[in-house]
């Protein structure tokens, strides 16, 4: 079985690289990709710990890129951690998340609801994440009393529209494909079920994406079968996985359950790759 879509605690996954490996491999998982958030900071972890598992890795991550206010996620494949122009772009958006939780916590603290930022950052037990956050303010403000769980957080303070909410500044979801193409890798469409936005397909296949993510645990099968219809229409190729955060937010149970399958994940294989200009 095949995941192209999973999240260490490097970003906002609840696993260490250790966790994920193993109950990657418990749940029968063959292939996997982990995507964390603007980070390639467990890929060489991931990597050792699947090789002695018996695990095949695919280097991979989800940059956040910004449309006319609204974040789009684009996963890269089959990328050079230490390709220059790509760690200097990470760097830069590290450093935005990290202004932009400031400016949340400033407005949470003028709400009479203080959190420290130290409490985002450096969570007590955990490794320091290198993608901050609307998740980790969330479980801060759950770990500080304020909310019951992270969606009471988001559905009072944190989501678009509440009093918490910062929107994100950053590079176009077309640059961010030509930085993945670029790079060497393959670029693909995170969740467009999720984000509703399918005009900006065409686009987005002018920029070098080549493929589009069509199965995941927000999709049910007629969206499934939207984005496999419109991969025809625009010749990509297809992927897929469970998006697995290890919490119910982030449908803790589906390890295992959504999967790519083997063919889709052939077709992306055979992609051309290499550095472009």
């Amino acid at each position: 079985m095949i995941d192209l879509h999973l999240h260490t605690n490097a970003s906002d996954g609840r696993c260490s690289p250790h966790e994920l490996v193993a109950r990657a491999a418990d749940a029968g998982l063959s292939v996997i990709s982990v995507v964390d958030h603007d980070t390639f900071d467990a890929q060489k972890e991931v990597a050792d710990l699947a090789a002695d598992a018996g695990l095949r890795v695919v280097s991979g991550i989800e940059i956040t890129a910004v449309w006319n206010d609204v974040d789009v996620h684009v996963l890269g494949y089959y990328l050079d951690p230490a390709n220059a122009d790509l760690a200097g772009f990470l760097e830069r958006q590290r450093q935005d998340r990290l202004r932009r939780v400031g400016v949340m916590l400033d407005r949470l603290r003028a709400l009479g609801i203080p959190v420290e930022f130290e409490q985002v950052v450096v969570p007590v037990g955990s490794r320091t994440p290198h993608a901050i956050g609307r998740p980790q303010v969330a479980r801060a403000l759950v770990g500080a009393g304020h909310v019951a769980d992270t969606r009471e957080a988001f559905d009072r303070y944190l989501a678009e529209g509440r009093p918490g909410f910062v929107p994100r500044s950053g590079a176009t979801p077309a640059d961010v494909v030509r930085l993945v193409v670029t790079a060497g890798g393959v670029a693909s469409l995170a969740h467009p079920g999720l984000l509703d936005r399918d005009e900006l397909i065409p686009g987005l296949v002018a920029a070098g994406m080549q493929a589009i993510e069509a199965y995941h645990p927000d999709h049910p099968p007629q969206v499934v079968t939207r984005y496999l219809g419109l991969a025809e229409r625009w010749r990509l190729v297809v992927t897929g996985g469970s998006d697995y955060h290890a919490e119910e937010a982030h449908g803790a149970s589906l390890l295992g359950r959504v999967t790519l399958p083997l063919a889709d994940f052939e077709r992306l294989e055979a992609l051309p790759r290499g550095p472009r200009a």
